[in-house]
């Protein structure tokens, strides 16, 4: 007996946007993400052209007993947005972005890339706290926190959504606020994708100019130990308009800081970070928010092999810093690692505001590893969790955008006890039946 193939649009009905089935023109690179390990098969990729079809993929999805995940920039780095065999929504298609300069506020659809917000806001001087690296989804960034070279100015992504509009499990479309769904509202600020589709997002923004300055001055590995401690104390001290910064690499330590505003009030600080140490090279470059925001963008980031690990750290001790200089720059399987600073507006925010935890952490840690080879990932994957581990006795707590194959653990690490005790109370409220489980999964209880 010969079988005819359904046509893609008629697996979902009423559906406007784009669907797409294995051997569909397009297929493979809508399946893509930014970890070229992830190798996933979709039965379905829809792509909504309309809120109205978001509601209907999630129906469909839920009648047909198929996984859902949902895409945005694809930057999750264990791939969770590509469901094998099941129906990946994503989002790219609601992408518009609408800023009123006067309230000082932009709506940003749920498939909006970082670039996309800061080239819209920048046109009017304004900016709200926004990842480094512009091809990164804005839904992605925001519901897990959102950490950014404005943060310690003026807190994370998450503490600046003033609304969410939420596709729920359910097929329900919500707002949550401050005063409309307050426990949604409060999950979704650092709780991730567990509890519905963000179609749109309601950020404040903030008068920051169109400027920045860049500082990094560096030092050989086994010399880095003083300048590491000096750098660290400076961070204590300095402006919240500086976010300081430090990179690993081979037998080179790069110290800096990233200065959003007046390049020359930022120049202020050179003179501190130029006394910890005489360096071997010494670098200060003026340049555009724009081009700031850009500069670690990488047009061929979806090829690469990708793997990390990250901690919170509440202190830099000495110890903790002979850790992170402990490492054999002759082995190139030995994973980057880097060091940013949090404090500021990011520890005003009460611990219990919003579901992002670890608010009193001082410097995120990550070890970063990329490869192209793929009989390199597992060397790669063990120097990554070994050069992590080296600091595991003076960490507390995860980011959870870090989180990569760590599971129930990685979750644990991520949010206090508390923290995930109320989120389960909101995963029980809106999710029950756990449909988006397809992240850093809160489960309901019960489950």
């Amino acid at each position: 007996m010969t079988t005819t193939a359904q046509h893609p649009t008629s697996l979902l009905p009423h559906f406007d946007g784009l669907v797409l089935t294995p051997g569909s023109s397009g297929y493979d690179a809508a399946r893509s993400v930014w970890n070229g390990m992830i190798d996933h098969r979709p039965a379905l990729i829809a792509r909504p052209a309309s809120v109205d079809d978001v509601l209907t993929a999630i129906r469909t999805a839920r009648k047909r007993d198929l996984e859902i995940g949902v895409r945005c920039g694809g930057h999750n780095i264990a791939g969770l947005a590509v469901p094998d065999g099941g129906l990946m929504i994503d989002l790219t298609g609601l992408d518009a972005i609408t800023v009123d300069p006067l309230r000082r506020r932009a709506r940003v659809q749920g498939g909006a890339m970082l670039g996309a917000l800061d080239r819209a806001t920048q046109s009017f001087g304004l900016a709200t706290t926004a990842g480094n690296v512009s091809h990164t989804g804005v839904g992605g960034l925001t519901l897990g926190g959102g950490m950014g070279w404005l943060a310690r100015r003026h807190g994370l992504t998450c503490d600046n959504v003033e609304s969410f509009t939420v596709v729920t499990a359910a097929g329900e479309l919500v707002r949550a606020s401050a005063d409309e769904h307050p426990d949604l509202f409060w999950g979704l600020r650092g709780g991730g994708g567990n509890f519905g589709i963000v179609v749109e997002f309601e950020l404040r923004l903030h008068d920051v100019g169109t400027r920045a300055l860049v500082a990094d001055v560096t030092f050989p590995l086994g010399r880095a130990a003083g300048p590491l401690r000096g750098w660290r104390d400076l961070a204590e001290a300095a402006p919240r308009q500086a976010t300081l910064t430090a990179e690993i690499s081979g037998d080179t330590v790069t110290l800096g800081y990233v200065w959003v505003g007046d390049p020359e009030a930022g120049r202020s600080l050179l003179p501190a970070l130029r006394s910890i140490g005489e360096p071997d090279a010494d670098a200060v470059g003026e340049l555009s928010y724009l081009a700031l925001q850009t500069r670690d963008d990488n047009v061929k980031g979806h090829s690469y092999r990708r793997y990390w690990k990250g901690h919170y750290l509440p202190e830099l001790t000495d110890a903790a810093i002979g850790a992170l200089l402990d490492r054999d720059p002759t082995d190139p399987t030995v994973p980057g690692t880097s060091l940013q600073a949090y404090g500021g507006a990011i520890a005003d925010v009460d611990e219990g505001a919003t579901a992002f935890s670890h608010r009193r952490t001082r410097f995120e840690y990550v070890a970063a590893a990329r490869w192209t080879d793929p009989d390199e990932d597992d060397p790669r994957m063990t120097a990554a969790r070994a050069t992590a581990a080296k600091l595991d006795r003076f960490a507390a707590g995860a980011y959870v955008n870090a989180l990569g194959d760590e599971g129930a653990a990685g979750v644990r690490r991520a949010y206090s006890a508390p923290q995930r005790t109320r989120l389960t109370a909101v995963k029980d409220a809106y999710d029950p039946d756990n449909v988006f489980h397809l992240n850093h999964n809160i489960a309901p209880s019960g489950r």
